[in-house]
């Protein structure tokens, strides 16, 4: 059976989640619906379905299991169950780029406490020790300062500005253009890492 992530911080438990925690995935979503809008591409028409949810988490295992991305969620440690976030780092490319993109989401009840920064320092750690990605790309709208400030705060440099980049929101959104670098120096490795085996608690 191959082994998924599964780590620890303070105060969070972050894990790729299973088929049978979909109702979890779909709640998380469904409170947060129009929070999460202004910074939403266009969904699938069943988006807010237990079927959606269970077909999507299936496909994240597989991805994972295959080295093309990692969908993390996480929760509070007192209550496992709740997904209060998710931090996803997708379109994993190797060779000589091996980068991939971050994308990311919290609660609204929890926002300003630190906990999408926290997460976000141990996946990023998983990213780069373990996975060996040399890259970390994550851009934003203008008009979300508060992911500018939290991108900052992670390292994340600007590196340029996109026009109509993305569709968000019932239209084409610019976007800032950022990135984190692993300081690892050292060429990707050939073959590329599977992830098969033990995996340790960042904790």
């Amino acid at each position: 059976m191959p082994k998924y992530p599964h780590l620890e911080t303070p105060r969070l438990i972050l894990r790729i989640p299973k088929p049978s925690q979909a109702q979890y995935m779909l709640d998380f979503m469904t409170a947060n619906k129009e929070h999460f809008l202004p910074w939403d591409p266009p969904k699938a028409a069943d988006f807010y379905s237990l079927g959606y949810w269970e077909q999507r988490i299936r496909l994240s295992r597989k991805e994972y299991r295959e080295g093309k991305s990692l969908r993390m969620v996480f929760s509070l440690k007192g209550n496992k169950e709740r997904i209060i976030g998710d931090c996803n780092f997708s379109q994993i490319f190797r060779g000589p780029f091996n980068a991939c993109m971050l994308g990311y989401k919290i609660d609204k009840e929890f926002e300003g406490q630190g906990l999408m920064k926290e997460a976000l320092q141990f996946s990023t750690r998983y990213c780069f020790e373990i996975m060996k990605l040399h890259r970390i790309q994550a851009n934003y709208i203008p008009a979300n300062f508060c992911s500018g400030i939290l991108l900052e705060k992670l390292s994340f440099v600007k590196e340029g500005f996109a026009k109509n980049y993305l569709f968000i929101n019932g239209d084409w959104q610019d976007h800032v253009l950022t990135s984190l670098t692993n300081l690892d120096p050292c060429p990707p490795k050939t073959p590329y890492p599977t992830f098969s085996g033990a995996l340790p608690k960042f904790g």
